[in-house]
């Protein structure tokens, strides 16, 4: 099993969080990980995004250029990375930032209202997580049980409310 991701959105959507998460979460699951961050100079605002690849063979490379499965954040996510999944591959869209349809019909493509199902959870922080439980229940690449686990070891500092709130978010986008 091999799953190159990349995940992409504005810095401070917890992009780079995500593919911190999903990484480590493999690791747990006793599988080989890579994690590739990428900032835009401005950081908070500016374009973040990171390749993760999860498998059970070794890896590699850490970069992902075609990947098997993307998500997007925002608008100019789509725009960029779009060309470069595979076909076939899988496309997470937050339809809540993204107006815009997929170009390519040979590939799988998922919209999510990320933004609205986090608010409702109680924060639009979340929205990463929701993203990241739908990742996880259509590759099967780690399991919710270990990411579940994780999360207070990759966000040591956060408070048991958000957490908690974290771990609905991801239980929510597993159902997606």
């Amino acid at each position: 099993m091999y799953q190159g991701v990349i995940m992409s959105g504005f810095g401070g959507q917890g992009i780079i969080s995500a593919g911190i998460l999903l990484a480590y979460s493999g690791m747990v699951d006793g599988k080989h990980v890579t994690f590739f961050p990428a900032y835009g100079a401005e950081m908070r605002g500016g374009t973040a995004n990171c390749s993760v690849v999860v498998s059970t063979e070794e890896v590699a490379s850490p970069v992902v250029s075609s990947p098997d499965s993307l998500i997007v954040m925002n608008e100019p996510s789509l725009l960029r990375f779009e060309p470069v999944l595979k076909p076939r591959g899988l496309l997470l869209i937050n339809k809540s930032l993204v107006s815009s349809q997929p170009q390519r019909t040979d590939v799988n493509a998922i919209t999510i209202d990320a933004n609205k199902i986090a608010e409702k959870i109680g924060t639009v922080k979340c929205a990463n997580m929701v993203m990241l439980g739908a990742l996880i229940n259509h590759t099967r690449a780690v399991s919710l049980e270990s990411m579940i686990k994780t999360l207070p070891k990759v966000f040591p500092r956060a408070k048991k409310e958000m957490l908690d709130m974290n771990v609905e978010a991801l239980k929510k986008g597993a159902t997606v």
